[in-house]
């Protein structure tokens, strides 16, 4: 499946568990390290919990597991690497202090449509 597929499904899962502000990152030529980056703002921890679920889920439907996950049911910050893809969900404080948008900023912001 194509990579832009895959982020596409993705983007889609975040936004069935009413993720908030999901930003999509080409990171792919600044970068070796991965292709895209998809940022999203969970509003508690339950809902933090079944987005990260959602996507695992998501890529599992296609045979792709993560290859690396870090936080848990009770973080504030949830990162799961899928090599190319790597998505990480915040609670709104954790996003606004840790911002990646502002470290990546050479990346390109890609809606889901342009894909």
């Amino acid at each position: 499946m194509d990579i832009k597929e895959l982020v596409k499904d993705i983007y889609n899962g975040l936004d069935d568990k009413k993720a908030e502000d999901i930003t999509i990152l080409d990171i792919s030529e600044i970068s070796v390290m991965a292709d895209y980056f998809i940022i999203a703002n969970a509003s508690s921890s339950p809902q933090m919990s079944a987005m990260k679920n959602e996507v695992e889920n998501a890529m599992a439907k296609h045979g792709i597991n993560a290859k690396h996950v870090e936080g848990g049911n009770n973080s504030s910050w949830v990162l799961i690497d899928f090599e190319d893809i790597v998505v990480h969900l915040f609670s709104g404080e954790d996003r606004e202090f840790y911002n990646l948008e502002r470290i990546w900023q050479d990346g390109k912001e890609v809606s889901v449509e342009e894909l």
